[in-house]
């Protein structure tokens, strides 16, 4: 095999990073400012120090090998390297780059967006980068280094996470008033007949509900997967069906009536926090951003 450290450059992980994200040759050669020949050349200059094939190759682009996955790991810790290294060593006393961020959509929408607002006002000079996923895509955004963190809504417990407790999250089982007072008058049994709404069954809230239901004597037999928070309120407060949400995202229609609790015993709660990677090392934007979002959580709870 070539030697590998030092043949590689860092153009071949800039050309290995935007086809793993445009997952098209052309794509990321316009990313890139480049003609899409010098794509396909870094990326087979790169395979070959690796010694491995790390694209499938199809006419629409390319999709990662099983090598192309455990390389993507160490090509977006490069990135990450030198983006600090930048960082670091030309604006030490100030927040300026990317930062990027992944969490659930119904934090976003009811918690992280207050805070992002008030970040971007005080550090206009820093990026944040905001994707939405669930508790799984953003634990596997951090452990592939593709994040700089992640909120998910319950500790991963792993040792190669970080894990910074912000905020106590109550969640309840809601539906129209029509089924709510079904569920009043004739007990939840009646949700054996109706259709639960989520997020999808990779969806940490998803899960907790169908272990919630089974307790309960009730099973799950119709379930309808929606990726967006309005929808499902908008559905299951027309009538169609029950889902588990964050009490905060519903907090409107349950002072409207809109929507109603449903009665079960047990009070239902996530801990959410931020998680990092355990080796990841991270910029001066970075630990300064984490001091400010863990900073406004202590102040918005206390």
């Amino acid at each position: 095999m070539i030697d590998v450290i030092d043949s590689l450059e860092g153009r071949f992980f800039q050309a290995f990073i935007a086809l793993l994200e445009e997952k098209s040759f052309s794509r990321a050669a316009d990313r890139l400012g480049y003609v899409q020949s010098t794509v396909t050349t870094h990326i087979q200059q790169l395979e070959k120090i690796c010694g491995q094939k790390l694209f499938h190759r199809f006419p629409r682009g390319g999709e990662l090998t099983e090598a192309g996955k455990i390389f993507s790991k160490y090509a977006y810790q490069y990135i990450h390297l030198s983006q600090s290294i930048k960082e670091s060593m030309s604006e030490l006393d100030q927040q300026c780059g990317t930062i990027h961020i992944r969490t659930q959509e119904s934090f976003f929408l009811t918690r992280m967006l207050p805070f992002m607002q008030e970040y971007m006002k005080n550090f206009p000079r820093v990026n944040l980068r905001i994707e939405e996923g669930t508790h799984q895509d953003i634990l596997n955004g951090v452990l592939d280094y593709a994040l700089d963190f992640g909120i998910v809504p319950q500790n991963p417990k792993r040792h190669d996470i970080l894990f910074y407790p912000i905020l106590e999250e109550t969640i309840v089982f809601a539906a129209s008033e029509n089924i709510a007072r079904q569920v009043e008058s004739s007990g939840v049994q009646i949700l054996n007949d109706e259709l639960f709404i989520s997020s999808g069954t990779s969806c940490l809230y998803h899960t907790t509900a169908i272990d919630v239901l089974k307790n309960a004597g009730i099973l799950v037999k119709d379930a309808l997967e929606l990726s967006s928070l309005e929808m499902i309120k908008q559905i299951v407060s027309c009538g169609k069906g029950f889902a588990l949400l964050p009490e905060i995202a519903i907090h409107n229609e349950l002072k409207t009536g809109r929507l109603e609790p449903l009665p079960f015993s047990s009070k239902m709660s996530f801990s959410h926090g931020l998680i990092v990677h355990k080796n990841r090392e991270l910029s001066f934007t970075a630990k300064s951003f984490q001091t400010e979002l863990l900073h406004y959580f202590n102040r918005y709870l206390s």
